[in-house]
């Protein structure tokens, strides 16, 4: 019975992801969905990114969390629209939550909305909400055998990213161990390496979502 019940959640999740897809396909806008661990840089990741696409692009932010703002704040600054859901203890977006804020936003504005999802290694997974990509972070101080512990996350991954690789020389993280166990779970899978505090690696994460947005315009 309970299984039942999830499966008919999960179906109507997706009816509704897919009715506004659908419209957002419509207006050419490119979703990006971001999931990772709390704390592993979702915020600065989308912080570094719009600085270097927002002369380029039109870019909004849907921020979900679970209380408050804080996350919101700092996208404000870079001067793009923020648009805040507070899931008040889920631990994940929905596309009913999701559908709930889209009406705020004119359509017509706008390239590229970014979606920054709870942060959570297991339940962001489970629920579609309409992105065309969907963007993982792994930092490196929460090891390398995350993909073994939380499969689904990686799997549903369009691309993985690597950050707090400054830290390398202070944290127990192999890189080989990680390579094996995704290779096994999504093999192929694009895996970039990045430091959100240094910017190293971060021209080939623009690279890659210049693709994804047919923005071929990364500087030099």
């Amino acid at each position: 019975m309970e299984l039942k019940v999830f499966q008919r959640v999960m179906a109507s999740n997706d009816a509704i992801a897919n009715e506004y897809r659908a419209v957002l396909k419509k207006h050419n806008i490119t979703v990006f969905n971001f999931m990772s661990a709390p704390g592993s840089g979702k915020t600065s990741l989308l912080e570094w990114t719009i600085n270097e696409f927002k002369d380029k692009m039109r870019i909004a932010v849907i921020e979900g969390d679970i209380k408050g703002d804080l996350d919101a704040q700092r996208i404000l600054k870079t001067g793009v629209p923020v648009y805040q859901i507070n899931t008040d203890g889920a631990c994940h977006l929905d596309a009913f939550m999701i559908s709930q804020v889209l009406p705020k936003i004119d359509l017509n504005a706008f390239d590229v909305l970014f979606i920054e999802n709870i942060g959570n290694l297991v339940c962001p997974a489970e629920f579609y909400i309409g992105a065309d990509y969907n963007v993982m972070l792994l930092s490196t101080p929460e090891g390398s055998d995350k993909p073994t512990k939380y499969p689904l996350m990686f799997s549903r991954a369009d691309v993985l990213l690597i950050n707090k690789i400054d830290l390398i020389p202070y944290v127990n993280f192999n890189f080989e161990e990680l390579t094996n166990s995704l290779n096994e779970i999504k093999p192929g899978l694009k895996i970039l390496k990045i430091s959100c505090k240094t910017g190293e690696g971060l021209k080939d994460w623009y690279q890659w979502l210049s693709y994804a947005t047919n923005v071929n315009l990364v500087r030099p």
